[in-house]
C-alpha cells in the first residue's frame, strides 16, 4: 500500500538528529496505527537501536530526561521551546520472563528491530514506519489486520497476556474504541489467564476503565469484559441480574456524554449510593470523581412533577447543588433515551430547567453561604 503520511516537522528533526548520529530511527506503536487508519496520533513513539546513553547524548541533558533508562527509554523534547512536544525514545530490546504479571523480570539491549517488535501486544500496535526513507516494517501483518478490523496479539496471545495482565483489559478497549474484532484465538485466551489480570493494579484497572468508556460505544467492550470473565474480577457487582439492568445500563452508557466520570455514574445508576461509593473506592477514584459518582448515583432517583411548588424547586437545587444540576440532568436524559428509544428524552428535564430558570436562576441565594455578607 501507498503510505506517505505527513510526520510533523519536530519529530523529522529528531529522527534525523538519530540518523546523522549513525542511528536507526523509526516511529512505532499506537501513532502508526493511527497513522495507516488515517487517525491524527495522540503521541509519537520512537525506536532506535542507539543505547539511551547515546540517546542523552545527542539530544543533550536539556532537552533527553531519563525517565526510563533501565528499560531504554528516554523522553525528548522535540521542537522549539515553549512548544515542546515530549516523544519517547526507546532502544531496541529484548525481554526476559515476566514473574509479577506487569513488567520483565530483566532486558536486553542490542536486538534488532524485528525482535523488538516481536515483543509487542497486538499485531496492529507491532508496525514500524521509518520516516526519513518513507518504508513500513510489519513482520506480523498488522496492516492486514487493520484491513480485517482484528486486534490479534503477536505471536501466542496466552503468553502476552500472561507477560502482563492488563493486555488483555487492553485488547477489549481497543476493539472498543476502534469498532474492531478480537480475533477469536486472542478473544479465546482472556478467560484462560485471568490469573494474570488478577494481579494487574486496581489504579492500572480504573485507568483503562476510563479509556473504554471514552470509546464511541463502549457497551461492546463492557459486554466484553462481562463475556469474558474479566467484569468479575473488579465489578461483580454489574454480574448480579437481580439487582442491575444489564441490557438497558448498557445502552445507557452509550448515550451520556463521552465523559468517564459521567459514564461511569450512569454504569452504577441501578445501585445504591453505598455500594457506587464502595466500588469507587476499590477503583481508587480521586476523591473529587468518587463524590460526583455517589452523588449522581445517589441523586438520579428523584420525580419531577409539574405540581411541585416553588419552594419545591428551590429547594431541589440547593439539595442538589448548582454545579451537579447538569451532570444530573445529562445522566438522567442518557438513562431515558436507553429506556424508550425514539422518545424525546429531555422532556422532564426540560420542564424542570425551565421551572429552576424561572424561579431559582443563577445568582439566586439558596443557602446563607450564597449571601454578600461579612463580619
Amino acid at each position: 500500500m501507498t503510505f506517505a503520511p505527513e510526520i510533523p516537522p519536530d519529530v523529522l528533526e529528531l529522527c534525523t538528529r538519530l540518523r546523522a548520529g549513525g542511528h536507526e530511527a523509526y516511529l512505532v506503536g499506537g501513532g502508526v496505527r493511527d497513522l495507516l487508519l488515517g487517525r491524527p496520533p495522540a503521541d509519537f513513539d520512537v525506536a532506535t537501536n542507539a543505547l539511551p546513553d547515546r540517546v542523552m547524548e545527542l539530544f543533550g541533558a536539556g532537552f533527553a530526561i531519563p525517565t526510563g533508562l533501565e528499560h531504554g527509554t528516554v523522553t525528548v523534547l522535540a521542537g522549539a521551546p515553549g512548544a515542546h512536544r515530549p516523544v519517547e525514545v526507546t532502544t531496541f530490546r529484548g525481554e526476559g520472563v515476566y514473574l509479577d504479571g506487569r513488567r520483565p523480570s530483566s532486558v536486553h539491549f542490542g536486538a534488532s528491530l524485528d525482535e523488538d517488535l516481536a515483543r509487542r501486544d497486538f499485531t496492529m500496535n507491532a508496525i514500524a514506519f521509518d520516516p526519513l526513507a518513507g518504508r513500513l516494517v510489519d513482520p506480523w501483518d498488522g496492516q492486514g489486520d487493520l484491513r480485517r478490523r482484528l486486534v490479534r496479539a503477536v505471536r501466542d496471545p496466552i503468553e502476552r497476556f500472561t507477560e502482563d495482565g492488563l493486555r488483555a483489559m487492553r485488547a477489549v478497549r481497543q476493539a472498543a474504541q476502534l469498532d474492531f474484532t478480537i480475533e477469536p484465538g486472542t478473544l479465546a485466551a482472556i478467560p484462560a489467564t485471568l490469573a494474570s489480570f488478577q494481579k494487574v493494579s486496581m489504579e492500572r484497572v480504573r485507568d483503562e476503565l476510563w479509556k473504554l468508556l471514552r470509546a464511541p460505544a463502549p457497551s461492546r467492550g463492557l459486554e466484553l469484559l462481562r463475556h469474558t470473565g474479566m467484569m468479575a474480577a473488579f465489578l461483580p457487582e454489574l454480574l448480579d441480574a437481580r439487582a442491575f439492568d444489564h441490557e438497558h445500563t448498557l445502552r445507557a452508557v452509550d448515550e451520556a456524554p463521552r465523559d468517564p466520570v459521567l459514564r461511569f455514574a450512569t454504569l452504577l445508576h441501578d445501585l445504591r449510593a453505598a455500594l457506587a461509593d464502595d466500588i469507587g473506592r476499590r477503583l481508587r477514584l480521586s476523591n473529587a470523581d468518587r463524590d460526583t459518582v455517589v452523588g449522581l448515583v445517589a441523586d438520579l432517583p428523584f420525580r419531577y412533577e409539574p405540581a411541585w411548588s416553588d419552594a419545591d424547586v428551590r429547594r431541589f437545587v440547593k439539595r442538589i447543588g448548582r454545579a451537579r444540576l447538569e451532570p444530573l440532568f445529562t445522566v438522567r436524559e442518557a438513562i431515558v433515551a436507553a429506556r424508550a428509544p425514539g422518545t424525546d428524552r429531555g422532556a422532564e428535564t426540560r420542564a424542570l430547567r425551565d421551572r429552576i430558570a424561572a424561579v431559582a436562576p443563577e445568582g439566586t441565594p439558596l443557602v446563607a453561604s450564597d449571601l454578600a455578607l461579612s463580619g
